[in-house]
């Protein structure tokens, strides 16, 4: 089914629109370069629209209205938002769901060594990536150090224009003989991804008979305790994440693209918090819960797999004047879901690894996925006929452009995504999102035009 490109539709108001969603976007990925970044922009976004946390909501002791606006947050690193419609919660809710994690390097607990007068930090990657597109590049480091008094210092060094910034180092072409004639998966193995921190030595006091046999990791450890009040034991209990430093900047002469760190899954949940948030009256509940730890298997109390989501629907429901176990299971079973995560976008450069027929491209709007998983379709959440039409139905009665794809060619690869975790409940489900050419590489790229349908279709589907 051939869709035409959504660029020749648009009237001025509509690219002007268009641009003002894609800076804002823009300024939520620089600002949200982990998932606790995430979290705090998107807290931040909705207490200026009026939403209050739960925790604030059962203190004050009045039942749930409709309009009310409420939130929580796990950990720091998962948040749900709910702006309450008029029909009860039993009858359902449309949830938009997304990730917030990405892939990434992360720093191990007992990071920093010195080797030949060079210092470095100990490093594990963090979900799906090619390993040999992180090295040479400039990179970041993003996160929170916990410290035993119970302060939590929040780390950002190398998005400032006066930070220093890291790099992970490769060999030299001169000597790389061997190592060009390596599988692409070997070529840089994960143990040394670990990133070069420094190398001047400490200055060595004179009134001290002991000279320092590490000096470069001392110096190191000098100037975190100074400029960031960080101990060497302090990284036992921190979140350190290494990304790409640099902010989300228009690619192409005609800026008709993003390219970003990170898009993969953010392009879909500020998207849809963006829907969530400009949502007025509405006759079904609201959510749009945003979570981490899907790029490794949505595990932990973090991910979609843990009980937060339903634990949080289950006070709600108590807010509104009855705990019931029963109206719990069935404001579940009778909610309607998008499942939103990225696809890949059809690249005429690798060609060989798409179907054409059944891939999405950029400019023709926001994905739907009946299925995703592998080969045969393998763990993943396969959407019935019905829920698709009325899903078309929606957005066609909206105006939105979308597209229905496969990640790629039946037996080439696949993915999957939050929706088989949600449709466990018995509720309607499908996957959809932006298209995204390089996806997980440090640096992805959107459509614009895409950007713009994913928000205008996630709104028009929490209104219905």
């Amino acid at each position: 089914m051939d869709r035409e490109n959504v660029w020749k539709s648009y009237t001025a108001d509509e690219l002007k629109e268009l641009e003002a969603v894609n800076q804002k976007y823009k300024l939520c990925l620089d600002a949200g370069k982990t998932e606790r970044e995430c979290v705090d922009t998107a807290v931040e976004m909705i207490e200026k629209k009026g939403y209050r946390s739960l925790e604030e909501m059962k203190k004050a002791g009045r039942p749930l209205q409709s309009g009310d606006k409420v939130y929580a947050v796990c950990m720091g690193k998962t948040i749900v938002t709910f702006h309450i419609g008029k029909k009860p919660l039993e009858e359902g809710m449309n949830i938009l769901g997304a990730h917030i994690d990405s892939p990434r390097i992360d720093v191990k607990q007992n990071p920093l060594y010195e080797n030949e007068e060079l210092a470095y930090l100990d490093t594990h990657y963090y979900g799906g990536i090619k390993k040999y597109q992180w090295v040479t590049i400039p990179l970041a480091i993003h996160g929170v150090v916990a410290k035993k008094d119970g302060t939590v210092l929040h780390v950002n060094i190398g998005e400032n224009e006066e930070d220093p910034v890291f790099v992970i180092t490769d060999l030299l072409v001169h000597l790389a003989a061997q190592q060009l004639e390596k599988k692409a998966k070997e070529v840089i193995e994960g143990e040394k991804l670990d990133l070069l921190l420094g190398s001047r030595p400490i200055e060595e006091d004179e009134n001290l008979e002991k000279k320092e046999k590490e000096a470069v990791r001392g110096n190191v450890m000098q100037i975190l305790k100074a400029h960031y009040d960080i101990e060497e034991e302090d990284f036992v209990s921190a979140e350190l994440e290494i990304v790409p430093a640099g902010k989300a900047r228009d690619c192409g002469i005609d800026r008709s693209m993003i390219l970003s760190y990170g898009q993969d899954d953010r392009v879909c949940a500020f998207t849809s918090l963006f829907a969530a948030l400009d949502v007025e009256e509405i006759e079904r509940t609201a959510c749009c819960i945003l979570v981490d730890k899907e790029e490794v298997g949505s595990v932990g109390a973090t991910g979609m797999h843990s009980r937060f989501f339903e634990n949080v629907v289950a006070e709600l429901i108590a807010l509104q004047g009855s705990e019931s176990e029963l109206k719990l299971r069935r404001s579940l079973q009778n909610s309607r879901m998008l499942s939103s995560d990225v696809s890949a976008a059809y690249d005429p450069m690798f060609s060989e690894a798409f179907e054409k027929r059944s891939a999405a491209f950029f400019g023709k709007g926001l994905v739907f996925n009946k299925f995703t998983g592998s080969k045969g379709k393998g763990n993943s959440n396969d959407a019935n006929a019905e829920y698709l039409a009325q899903i078309r139905k929606i957005m066609d009665e909206n105006k939105v452009a979308y597209q229905f794809a496969e990640l790629g060619k039946v037996d080439v690869g696949g993915g999957g995504t939050i929706a088989y975790i949600m449709a466990n409940y018995g509720m309607e489900v499908i996957d959809s999102g932006v298209a995204v050419l390089s996806m997980h590489a440090p640096w992805e790229v959107t459509s614009k035009a895409d950007v713009y349908e994913a928000y205008k279709g996630y709104k028009a589907f929490i209104e219905s």
